[in-house]
Order: structure tokens, then sequence, then C-alpha cells
């Protein structure tokens, strides 16, 4: 059982020690001044345009799943007369 453990230990240690490291890069400046820039625009939306993409389709899914849920309770609601 150790036997298997320190194997596994050594294959572990072998494939982390032998992977290239990459450098990353700190963008964390760069997004805390723009997000801190006085431009009229709300936080939301200073992303770019993923973030309008993003904002637009949630407020249209919004307006349709509140006119779905209206539309369901109107149906419920005034039920059809059977003939």
């Amino acid at each position: 059982m150790f036997r298997h453990f320190l194997t596994l230990q050594q294959v572990s240690r072998r494939q982390f020690s032998s992977s290239v490291r990459r450098q990353l890069v700190n963008k964390v400046p760069d997004k805390q001044k723009l997000f801190q820039e006085a431009n009229g625009m709300p936080v939301h939306l200073k992303g770019g345009v993923g973030d309008a993409v993003l904002y637009r389709a949630t407020m249209g899914l919004t307006v349709l799943g509140t006119a779905f849920v209206i539309y369901e309770l109107v149906k419920a609601a005034l039920p059809q007369k059977k003939v």
C-alpha cells in the first residue's frame, strides 16, 4: 500500500514539474481603472459589448417571462366556456 502511494507521489510530482509554466499577466489594475472611470455609464455596462449583450438578453428574457406569466394567470382566471 505504501509503495503504491510513493509511486503515485512520484508520478504526480514528475507531471507537475515537467509542465511548462506560463506567466499570467495581472489584469486587475486595468479593470479597476476601467470600472472606476467616471464616464456616466452604469457599472454593469462598463465591461464592453459582451456586457451589453448579456444585459439586453437578460432584460428580454425577463420581459418575455413576465408576459408569459401574466398570460397564464389571465388564462387561468378566465377559463373558456364549454359549449
